[in-house]
């Protein structure tokens, strides 16, 4: 199994990007896909998570919500990240993980599973 993301880029405040995470190898209804960012010098922080049908809830960290939107086509193989209102403290290397139907979600937190894709970057600046 393997998975690509992309999509990052450049973008100013107030913006929006849409992240890719493209899975080859599998097929993409029997996998939760979650994204993670990690900034420098900061600890990685689980961003949003979407479980395949009937197991569970969408996942958002609080500093997301509201402004990211998570979705999938299986059809595609593909799980999206709409990023809209952007603010700078949102820079950081993306990547997405795959876990096994359920988002696993301990103490609010989103817990990443093994299976990862490369990162891509998203800067947020003037």
């Amino acid at each position: 199994v393997q998975l690509q993301a992309s999509g990052g880029g450049l973008v100013q405040p107030g913006g929006s990007l849409r992240l890719s995470c493209t899975v080859s190898g599998f097929l993409l209804h029997n996998l939760a896909i979650g994204w993670f960012r990690q900034a420098p010098g900061k600890e990685r922080e689980g961003v949003s998570c979407i479980p395949t049908l009937g197991h569970g809830a969408k996942y958002y960290a609080d500093s997301v919500k509201g402004r990211f939107t998570i979705s999938r086509d299986n059809a595609k193989n593909t799980v999206y990240l709409q990023m809209n209102s952007l603010k700078p403290e949102d820079t950081a290397v993306y990547y997405c993980n795959a876990d096994v139907n359920a988002c696993t979600v301990v103490g609010g937190t989103l817990i990443p599973r093994d299976l990862w894709g490369q990162g891509t970057q998203v800067t947020v600046s003037s």
